[in-house]
């Protein structure tokens, strides 16, 4: 069985500080998103301002990925690779990126509408992000990984919506991935037992029409299988007694758009 590495005071502290280079690298993105940028200008962006920062980014070269954000448009649910592609009034993108600051990793995810989006597809966005948060309370000690995954699957199934099966979220900490694995489903009082400065991301993926993905030939691009738009929010979390805490932000997103 995997080791679960539980952080320090001392580690979290660097946490908290990578994630504030990964929330100001988010807005730099937030501030250029719309009709006619290309996807690739977003991730040169993200690249400059990590490494402007003292960061490292997380995912760029990660077994084999080649670039620092996963950018991924509509129906792509996650793993898209930026390109020469010109964002469109009405589009949604997911925009993932980690970053590397002094050996420890942070993982944020966000979905942003792209001029004027179908209210239905603004409701996927809004239900998406809340249901990040009714997982993320669930994260406090003596609960269990299971409590966050039927905490996000309840919240959004009542709204319709489907919950991705094959993508989880995950530990993380000196490396971008470690256990435990943090499904967006399951059931309550099932799974590992959650102690105190376990850091996990917890990053819903929510489709608006079925459950179902399936992977493109370039090996990285996961999409929904009925081409109906996918949304993803993604939060580092530390797991504390009473209330869990949030490493990462969308503090600085938030004061240039908010869903």
């Amino acid at each position: 069985m995997a080791v679960i590495h539980y952080k320090s005071n001392e580690e979290l502290d660097i946490i908290r500080e990578s994630g504030i280079i990964l929330g100001k690298a988010h807005a730099e993105i937030a501030k250029i998103i719309r009709p006619g940028v290309k996807t690739k200008e977003l991730d040169k962006i993200a690249y400059q301002f990590i490494a402007d920062n003292g960061g490292i980014p997380s995912f760029k070269g990660y077994n084999g990925f080649p670039s620092t954000l996963c950018i991924s448009v509509n129906e792509i649910v996650v793993h898209g690779l930026p390109s020469e592609y010109e964002l469109k009034d009405g589009d949604i993108i997911s925009v993932d990126c980690g970053v590397k600051y002094k050996g420890f990793h942070s993982d944020s995810a966000y979905t942003y509408p792209v001029g004027n989006v179908k209210e239905e597809v603004l409701k996927l966005l809004r239900v998406t992000k809340e249901s990040l948060y009714k997982g993320i309370e669930q994260a406090v000690v003596g609960n269990r990984i299971g409590d966050i995954g039927f905490s996000i699957q309840t919240f959004v199934e009542k709204e319709g919506y489907s919950v991705v099966r094959e993508l989880v979220g995950h530990g993380l900490g000196k490396n971008l991935h470690e256990k435990p694995e943090v499904p967006n489903y399951g059931n309550r009082g099932k799974g590992l037992k959650l102690e105190e400065n376990l850091v996990i991301a917890i990053e819903p993926m929510i489709n608006l029409g079925k459950k179902n993905v399936i992977q493109e030939n370039d090996g990285w691009t996961i999409r929904t299988s009925d081409k109906m738009p996918s949304a993803h929010f993604e939060h580092t979390v530390a797991v504390k007694k009473g209330k869990p805490e949030i490493l990462t932000t969308f503090e600085f997103i938030e004061k240039i758009i908010n869903i």
